[in-house]
C-alpha cells in the first residue's frame, strides 16, 4: 500500500490526531476567493487516498508510526463540513452540528481523512536520519519533504518506512508499553454525521476556475480533476492504476525548489499479485501544448524507464493533456516520442516504443464534468 507521511507543529496535535484517528489539513482560506495551487494540490491529495493506505506523523526530525487509512460510509476521507470545497468564509453558526473536525481552526479544516493503528502508534520515534540511512534506495520523496503540510510515498517506499519503525519498537509490539492512545467512538460519531455532501470531489475545485470556452484556469486544479476522473471511473482515458500521486520527483537530488516533477505518476500491478506491469506518466498542461511540452514529456519517460522499467519502455504508458494541440505539436510528437531500445538476452530482441498519446480536456461547467478526446 502507498503511504502518508503528515507533519505536525506540536506533539499534543500529533497526540490529538491519533487519539480521535482523524487528520485534517488546515486552509488558510484565500480573501479574493479563488484557491490558490496548493489548495488545489491539497485537494488533490486527498482524492488519491484510499483505505489501507498508511499514515505517520512527522514532528521535529522524528517519524510516527505506523497507522492506517480507515472507511466511514464508503470513503477514508470526507469534507469537513458541506460545500467546504468553496473557497468561502463560512458563519460558524452555521456550521453547526453540520461539522467534522469543531475546534478552533475548525472553518479552516476542508477536508479530513480517518485511520486507525496498524497495529500501533508508537511514542519512541524515529530520527529523519535514522530513517533515511535505513534503506538509501528505497527513499525518494522522503528526501524532499519540505514546505509541505504532507507527502505520498509509494508501496516500496512505504515498506521501508514500516520496517524501520518496527525495528525500533519491536519491544513495544510485546509489553504494549510506549504506545499512544486510541478512542473507540470518534469514527461512530462521525459515521452518524457524513452523508453525500461530505464526499470529496474535484467539481467544485474546476468550476471554481473554469472558463466559459471549457478550459481551466489553473494546472494544479485540471490536475486534481484528471486525479479524480481515474480514480472514481473504471472506463477512461487513462486506463486503471493501483497507484497513483502526483508533484513526484523526476531529476537527480539537488535543491528542492529546482527539481523536476511529474504533474501524474502512477502504476499498476499485474492483476492478483505484487509485481508491477505498467507506470503512468501524464504531463498537463492548461493551455495550448507547445512542442517544448513534448520534449518535457519524453523527458520523464526516459526518467521512468531509467529508475522505474530500468531499460523495458513498453511498461511506461505516457500522456501529454492539454486544451488545444497546434499542428506542429502533433508533428513533433510523431518526430520524437519514439524509443528503440533491446530486451531480453538470448535471444536479442529490438524494439520500439511509441506510447506517447495526445489527449484534449474539455470542462463542461453546467455538468461540471472533464471531459477527453484523443488527438492522432
Amino acid at each position: 500500500m502507498a503511504g502518508y507521511i503528515f507533519s505536525l507543529n506540536n506533539l499534543n496535535s500529533l497526540s490529538d490526531s491519533i487519539k480521535n484517528g482523524i487528520y485534517s489539513t488546515i486552509l488558510n482560506i484565500p480573501k479574493n476567493r479563488i484557491w490558490g495551487a496548493h489548495h488545489e494540490g491539497t485537494f488533490g491529495d486527498y482524492i488519491t487516498m484510499k483505505e489501507g493506505d498508511n499514515i505517520y506523523f512527522f514532528h521535529e526530525r522524528k517519524l510516527y508510526g505506523i497507522g492506517e487509512l480507515v472507511n466511514i460510509k464508503g470513503d477514508c476521507k470526507h469534507l469537513n463540513f458541506p460545500e467546504a470545497d468553496f473557497p468561502y468564509e463560512y458563519n460558524h453558526a452555521s456550521l453547526k452540528n453540520r461539522i467534522i473536525v469543531n475546534n478552533l481552526h475548525g472553518k479552516k479544516h476542508r477536508m479530513v481523512c480517518t485511520f486507525k493503528g496498524a497495529p500501533h502508534f508508537f511514542k519512541n520515534g524515529v530520527d529523519m536520519d535514522d530513517v533515511l540511512s535505513s534503506n538509501p534506495e528505497r527513499f525518494k520523496m522522503l528526501r524532499a519533504f519540505w514546505k509541505l503540510s504532507f507527502i505520498k510515498i509509494d508501496d516500496e517506499e512505504n515498506k521501508a518506512l514500516i520496517d524501520v519503525i518496527l525495528k525500533n519498537n519491536e519491544a513495544s509490539l510485546v509489553t504494549k508499553e510506549g504506545i499512544f492512545m486510541e478512542k473507540e467512538n470518534t469514527h461512530e460519531k462521525i459515521a452518524d454525521l457524513v452523508d453525500d455532501k461530505f464526499i470529496v470531489k474535484s467539481e467544485n475545485i474546476l468550476a471554481s476556475c473554469s472558463n466559459n470556452d471549457g478550459s481551466v484556469r489553473h494546472e494544479m486544479a485540471l490536475e486534481t480533476g484528471i486525479l479524480d476522473y481515474i480514480s472514481n471511473n473504471k472506463t477512461n482515458k487513462f486506463g486503471e492504476w493501483d497507484y497513483l500521486s502526483h508533484q513526484v520527483i523526476a531529476s537527480p537530488f539537488k535543491p528542492i525548489d529546482y527539481m523536476d516533477k511529474m504533474d501524474i505518476f502512477g502504476y499498476k500491478y499485474i492483476y492478483g499479485f505484487q509485481t508491477i506491469s505498467k507506470y503512468l506518466m501524464i504531463e498537463i498542461k492548461k493551455d495550448s501544448a507547445s512542442s517544448e511540452d513534448i520534449n518535457q514529456a519524453m523527458k520523464y519517460v526516459d526518467w521512468i524507464n531509467q529508475e522505474y522499467s530500468f531499460g523495458d519502455y513498453n511498461m511506461i504508458q505516457a500522456f501529454l493533456v492539454a486544451f488545444e494541440f497546434p499542428t506542429d505539436v502533433i508533428e513533433q510528437r510523431n518526430k520524437i516520442a519514439h524509443r528503440n531500445f533491446v530486451k531480453g538476452r538470448r535471444p536479442l530482441i529490438s524494439m520500439e516504443w511509441d506510447n506517447l498519446k495526445l489527449i484534449r480536456y474539455h470542462f463542461d461547467s453546467h455538468n461540471k464534468k472533464l471531459t477527453f478526446t484523443e488527438v492522432n
